[in-house]
């Protein structure tokens, strides 16, 4: 399988693994209600349990370590997607 560095993959291709991850956890999501840089969990209405398999679902799509001192920079999906990327060494 090929990392996401090796598969080009940009910003965008990450904000829709991000949303893919929501809704799959919160199907009545829909993407384009979402306000980038608002926080996520309000907007969602994700709870603790609902959170943390937001956060596995986001390490083992994008096989990233997001370790727990990191979680309170993970607010809004800017913020997400601008982890992500940072992680994944995409500009």
């Amino acid at each position: 399988r090929l990392s996401f560095q090796e598969q080009n993959v940009n910003p965008k291709d990450i904000r829709a693994g991000v949303i893919a991850a929501i809704q799959a956890i919160a199907p009545e999501v829909e993407a384009d209600e979402l306000a980038p840089g608002q926080p996520l969990r309000n907007q969602v209405d994700l709870d603790s349990m609902d959170w943390l398999n937001f956060l596995v679902a986001l390490h083992e799509q994008f096989q990233v370590e997001i370790p727990e001192a990191d979680y309170q920079k993970l607010v809004t999906l800017d913020d997400v997607v601008g982890y992500l990327a940072a992680r994944l060494g995409i500009a």
